[in-house]
């Protein structure tokens, strides 16, 4: 993954692929080709230019601030009650500072001062309840007049839609069948920023409801919503790519999306004054869900014995009640520490903006947002039934689990400019759940956050705990997967879908070199014979599909093609859903998913199979 990344959600197993066929202007860190991906054709045309939607009349520029930047500026949360804002406001000028941006309904102020006794000084005001410093550096330049993002060249793509192993791990496959998302649901992703131009993007891109909070104001310019990395493009892709035959699909691909960009750029922080931006954001602009794949910093916990970072809490805490009080649920990654969240003893990695000191602390110290009241708080998921190696866990804190990726096997989704690739993280599980999340909203219109949040944990598939110390509790609800790991399928309405019965195996059968393997799985109960639009769901490990041949042999004997991949195919693994006519066949009976190795040096495994009557 992204420098981002590696020092932050996606710490320590960061990977990520940038994959075209052409050298790009990328940073060298972030141009490593992934093999177990498929590499995005070099492109001619170019995606025409999403037009932004008829938005508020002629989109105003960043606001202006009274004060000009001074080396030495820090940025402060002062708050009080509502009905107190404008006294707030006053002591603020009164005392050496300037009121960069005002959250009135919350009584939250983002005020600037290059003071060193501002705060102290504020805190014996009459009516002020709290004040902190959101940062241990200077606040840029920048905010001071914002240079929009990077508008980068797309890339146009021959890459076809695949059912992509994390899809198939929380059945979102199937549930497409079913539904895919309702275009009145809209889902705020408050990130690095967005290509809203992405191919696979743009059609379901919501100009009109993005802006970026950076430095903790909106500015809503054309434009200021981009990235300023890779990850948010990653994740919006991951909750609502297109269902479009190119590229990949999200878990939920018919809704909107709109960004909210609270990283900075350069450093590419999320400070306290930009989440509580972006969280009144969503409420006013009526996002049903939100994705938070970031930590607020730049602490890593923040603790409410300390001025400054009891501040953070509050303000940050909030505005998250405002967005769900409007009805905006809040849904975040858990974090890649491999830290038991329940068990704080120790902070290495803050301030991360200046000095990084170890501290001390207990479970009194959180980590903002997941830890907030109301988050859904997601671990991550490898391939398969495991917790990530990286994944923070602990019993209470974790609320569902869902696919981030972990070794060679990561998350493939969207990136700037028409790309595509690979990054593992809890970053990368928070936007499935966003997904499904937003599949139960689009089924339920009705649903409050509360409901959808109770929806999310009934719904999900328990995961036992592995031989494991670490991982206490009971199946139904343990450390490392809390309520389980979310189904997509159950999200639009049930545990099969409509089109058919559904039946599945997952007995794993091995596969040998030069060796020819049947996986049987036994159909009752359909009756007749089976249709002409048989679904096929594959799942298999293997280290270099080139070798295999894959075919179903129905129970009368006849087989029937799905793949001969070619032997020049080196990447890893087979996710995939194939139709075939199997009309001239009974349904019921013994079905055989056939795999044929044909080539030394590369072996693996039907992990599952399925079929859709």
């Amino acid at each position: 993954m992204s420098p981002l990344i590696s020092r932050r959600v996606g710490r320590p197993t960061a990977a990520l692929a940038l994959l075209a066929a052409a050298a790009l202007a990328t940073p060298a860190t972030l141009a490593v080709a992934s093999p177990a991906a498929p590499a995005v054709q070099a492109a001619t045309p170019v995606v025409p230019p999403v037009q932004a939607a008829p938005a508020a009349p002629a989109a105003p520029q960043a606001p202006a601030v009274a004060a000009a930047w001074a080396a030495g500026t820090r940025a402060y949360l002062v708050i009080s009650a509502p009905a107190d804002v404008a006294a707030a406001k006053s002591a603020v000028t009164a005392n050496g500072g300037t009121v960069f941006a005002s959250y009135d309904a919350i009584g939250v102020v983002v005020a600037h001062s290059t003071s060193g006794t501002f705060a102290a000084t504020l805190r014996g005001v009459a009516g002020i309840q709290q004040v902190g410093a959101t940062r241990t550096s200077d606040v840029p330049a920048d905010a001071y007049n914002p240079a929009l993002p990077a508008n980068p060249a797309q890339s146009a793509t021959t890459l076809t839609e695949t059912n992509r192993w994390d899809m198939t791990q929380i059945k979102a496959d199937q549930a497409w069948a079913v539904s895919t998302g309702s275009p009145t649901v809209k889902v705020g992703v408050l990130d690095t920023g967005v290509d809203d131009q992405h191919q696979d993007l743009a059609p379901n891109f919501d100009a009109a409801d993005s802006a970026s909070c950076a430095y903790g104001k909106a500015d809503t310019r054309t434009g200021a919503w981009r990235d300023v990395d890779t990850h948010g493009t990653h994740v919006a892709g991951t909750i609502a790519a297109a269902k479009n035959g190119k590229g990949v699909v999200g878990v939920a691909p018919g809704v909107k999306i709109a960004a909210v960009r609270i990283a900075e750029p350069t450093s590419t922080l999320f400070y306290a004054e930009n989440t509580v931006c972006g969280f009144v954001w969503a409420g006013d602009h009526g996002f049903k869900v939100t994705n938070n794949s970031y930590y607020t910093d730049p602490w890593q916990f923040n603790c409410p014995d300390n001025l400054d970072q009891a501040a953070i809490i509050e303000g940050v805490k909030r505005a998250q009640e405002y967005a769900e009080g409007k009805g905006s649920l809040q849904i975040a990654a858990a974090g890649n520490s491999n830290y038991d969240l329940a068990n704080k003893t120790t902070d290495s990695e803050s301030p991360n903006d200046s000095t990084k000191v170890t501290r001390t602390i207990t479970n009194a110290c959180i980590d903002i947002p997941t830890e907030l009241p109301g988050v859904v708080t997601v671990s991550a998921m490898a391939s398969g039934t495991g917790k990530a190696s990286y994944s923070n866990y602990g019993r209470g804190v974790i609320d569902v689990a869902a696919p981030g990726g972990d070794g060679s096997t990561g998350v493939y989704s969207t990136l700037p400019g028409g790309k595509y690739g690979t990054k593992s993280g809890t970053s990368m599980a928070s936007p499935h759940v966003t997904g499904v999340a937003a599949l139960i909203a689009s089924a339920n219109p009705s649903f409050t956050p509360a409901d959808i949040r109770a929806r999310l944990a009934s719904q999900a598939n328990d995961v036992a705990c592995p031989s494991d110390s670490r991982c206490t509790g009971t199946t139904a609800n343990n450390a490392f997967f809390g309520e389980g790991q979310v189904d997509a399928l159950k999200a639009v309405g049930g545990s099969t879908p409509p089109t058919g019965k559904f039946f599945e195996t997952q007995t794993d059968v091995a596969i040998a070199d030069n060796a020819t393997v049947d996986s049987p799985l036994t159909v009752t109960g359909v009756g007749g014979n089976a249709p002409a639009t048989l679904k096929v769901g594959v799942d298999i490990k293997h280290t270099y599909r080139g070798d295999l041949v894959l075919s179903l042999v129905a129970p009368n004997g006849t087989v029937f093609l799905l793949e001969d991949f070619a032997n020049s195919d080196s990447a890893d693994d087979v996710a995939k859903t194939y139709t075939v006519n199997a009309s001239a066949s009974t349904a019921d009976g013994t079905w055989k998913l056939r795999v044929k190795d044909g080539a030394s040096g590369d072996v693996g495994t039907v992990d599952a199979w399925n079929l859709t009557f």
